[in-house]
């Protein structure tokens, strides 16, 4: 197997890897979830989703990148031949999530600049709706918008700009001045937040534990989601930044340090989102309870809507906490899409065995491309719809067909646990095979019926049966036929029937 170990430093990957979990969804999803699902007692479903799902199926992707030494695709075809599709599946899921990824950095870039003159006004919603997005109808594209057409061209530039650097000079170096200026910035906001008055309700009704939550199994499908989602699980990223590391790293280690640090960045950004969130409700002399009920507390409205509404009653200096605020949204998103664009950039250039260079041209054009109809007056509609689809039964689908795949079919948890424990301080045992092979499998499975439920009974927002039809069910299920007809092609002098006799006999033990 080809040498591609190009990470500067441990340091490097770790930051990369981090910079592809903390995404724009921690800073709005974890706070949501958790306030809804029980307060401080969401803590506990939540560690245990951690421990057990998240951990062990980051240190599972990073071992399969590790060993078979490529992307996705090419490493579970590795695994066994019948396998690639599976990760084809997860490329053009990423593939699908950076069109509209991009677009949402893009309103956060807007409002950046927007902040310092609080452009928004006294009516914030009706100003990202009406006059920021031209908001029409569902299934109704309209024209372009120019304003976010300008910053969307820039996060593409930048996104493909760092690319086309390599991993070590481009996507390490950019994550190493992402990742801390984040965390920094961030910390600077939720610091102000926690000194609002009301922020003491806000913090309260965030973490006062409802300990009948915890007998509610859907608490702990929500736990266990919220973990899946946010690790960056399933999107192919972590197989792929793997497959980069020496040959002599801690893969458990480096696990351990990564889901922890996602979780810490999402309990701080649930500090500072209830902070202000309580800080509203003194304004407005009302309950946090009451406030979240009528604005919401998740979702891209709670960055869009709610936030700039807070801003704006912020006594001192509001136009720079607006900023701090989507500045953070920037750099969250940019390293997020930098790592989901390099699944698809590095699963081509090997399969058709052409250059980074015209692997970045064509897919990272091609998703830039698509991306221009969510600027459009319809995007927003056009967003959210891929967005639940891709990820309810895309996304999920894929980590509960990878797992099964790996652990029932070819049975290969022990060799996979062989292999991290040679190279590991932590080393693994039976517990490890347990989470893998029984508990996040059934999980993950009866989130999938849950969703299902939830959509046969009623239609998602509201909208048109024809246009979730068209934009929803046809994405989530052409990603898998793109999958397959992916791995129909062989690969460059047959690499996968490379791979030694003894190698394959190595993984079923």
């Amino acid at each position: 197997m080809e040498n591609r170990s190009q990470w500067g430093s441990r340091a490097g990957f770790l930051f990369a890897a981090m910079g592809s979990a903390i995404g724009l969804g921690n800073i709005w999803r974890f706070p949501a979830t958790a306030y809804e699902s029980g307060g401080g007692a969401f803590i506990i479903p939540y560690l245990f989703a951690l421990l057990t799902a998240g951990i062990p199926l980051l240190i599972l992707e990073y071992t399969v990148g590790h060993k078979y030494r490529g992307s996705a695709p090419k490493s579970l075809g590795r695994v066994r031949k019948g396998f690639e599709w599976i990760g084809w599946w997860q490329v053009t899921i990423a593939f699908v999530i950076s069109t509209y990824y991009a677009v949402i950095i893009a309103w956060a870039i807007m409002y950046a600049y927007y902040s310092f003159g609080l452009t928004w006004g006294d009516d914030p919603t009706s100003f990202f709706v009406g006059d920021f997005l031209t908001l029409t109808d569902p299934g109704t594209f309209g024209g372009l918008v120019p304003k976010i057409l300008l910053p969307l061209l820039i996060v593409w530039v930048i996104t493909l700009g760092v690319l086309s650097k390599g991993v070590k000079k481009g996507i390490e170096r950019a994550n190493k001045f992402f990742i801390p200026t984040l965390i920094i910035l961030f910390t600077i906001m939720v610091i102000r937040a926690v000194t609002l008055e009301g922020a003491a309700a806000g913090l309260s009704a965030f973490f006062t534990p409802d300990w009948s939550s915890i007998a509610d199994p859907q608490v702990w499908v929500a736990a266990y989601g919220q973990i899946f989602f946010s690790l960056s699980i399933a999107f192919a990223i972590m197989v792929t930044y793997a497959s980069y590391l020496p040959k002599k790293s801690d893969i458990t280690n480096n696990a351990f340090i990564t889901g922890f640090a996602n979780s810490s960045f999402e309990i701080l950004a649930g500090i500072g989102v209830f902070a202000a969130i309580g800080f509203m409700a003194f304004t407005y002399d009302t309950t946090v309870s009451q406030l979240a009920a009528e604005k919401g507390v998740g979702g891209v409205g709670l960055a869009f809507m709610v936030f700039p509404e807070i801003v704006s009653q912020i006594p001192g200096i509001p136009r720079i906490f607006g900023f701090l605020f989507f500045a953070s949204l920037v750099l969250a998103g940019l390293s997020s899409l930098i790592s989901i664009t390099e699944t698809y950039v590095a699963a081509v250039s090997e399969k058709f065995n052409i250059s980074r260079g015209k692997s970045i041209a064509f897919g990272g054009g091609l998703s830039a491309l698509i991306s221009l109809l969510y600027a459009t007056r319809g995007g927003l509609n056009l967003l959210d719809t891929v967005d639940h689809f891709i990820n309810s039964y895309g996304v999920a689908m894929a980590g509960l067909f990878e797992v099964v795949a790996l652990a029932w079919f070819a049975k290969g948890l022990k060799g996979f646990q062989s292999h991290a424990n040679e190279i590991s301080d932590i080393r693994l045992g039976t517990w490890w095979r347990i989470c893998l092979g029984i508990i996040t499998p059934v999980v993950l499975g009866y989130m999938l019926l849950q969703n299902l439920r939830a959509e046969l009974s009623a239609a998602y927002g509201g909208y048109p049966i024809d246009f979730l039809f068209n934009f929803g069910w046809i994405v989530a299920i052409g990603a898998i036929f793109v999958g397959a007809l992916m791995s129909i092609k062989k690969w460059p002098n047959n690499e996968l029937e490379q791979q030694s006799n003894e190698e394959k006999k190595e993984v079923a033990r």
